[in-house]
């Protein structure tokens, strides 16, 4: 079986592909974000990426952060949030918690408490609905901070939420004045 390793080198290389760059084996999402599973497993393995349906299968249901998912049908798969390709992922706007966290470095907070949370080259701004999935986050870009989003207010107020398929809040920014950086 394959190593943790190879399988995230794996899991990177297909959020490239499925969140960013599409055209970079020669696949296109369609407006939903789908694409042709056969066709992605061949394509990649043009491209030097030798994933079979049967590995393909096991990060789809393994991967902890549920960063992909197949149709009903079993034949398309796309990236569940974190697109920087403008697709329409079909979410309904949702009443989110009172509270929601985001996770990020030490080095961007003072620039998040003059300007807020924005989603840069993203389609939205990510939020967890937990601290710990937020300090997580924040480990992946150094020292980790936390911000509480008031976003039952921001909900009040008219911003729009959604949830994606494995349960990331998404929203497109958050105003400074909705933001509590937390003391870990």
């Amino acid at each position: 079986m394959i190593n943790d390793k190879q399988l995230k080198q794996i899991s990177k290389f297909l959020s490239l592909i499925l969140r960013h760059q599409p055209e970079t084996i020669g696949i296109q999402l369609d407006q939903n974000g789908w694409t042709d599973v056969q066709t992605l497993l061949d394509k990649a393995s043009i491209s030097g990426m030798q994933i079979d349906r049967e590995l393909l299968n096991h990060i789809v249901e393994n991967n902890s952060k549920k960063r992909f998912a197949f149709n009903a049908e079993g034949d398309k798969i796309r990236a569940s949030q974190g697109h920087s390709v403008e697709i329409d992922l079909g979410y309904t706007n949702q009443k989110p918690p009172e509270i929601l966290y985001h996770g990020t470095g030490e080095k961007s907070v003072q620039s998040i408490l003059e300007t807020g949370l924005e989603r840069r080259s993203r389609q939205h701004t990510h939020l967890s609905s937990d601290i710990e999935t937020a300090i997580k986050v924040g480990q992946r870009h150094g020292k980790p901070v936390v911000f509480t989003v008031l976003a039952g207010k921001m909900h009040d107020d008219n911003f729009v939420f959604f949830i994606s398929d494995n349960g990331v809040w998404l929203t497109d920014s958050v105003p400074a004045v909705y933001l509590k950086k937390n003391d870990l």
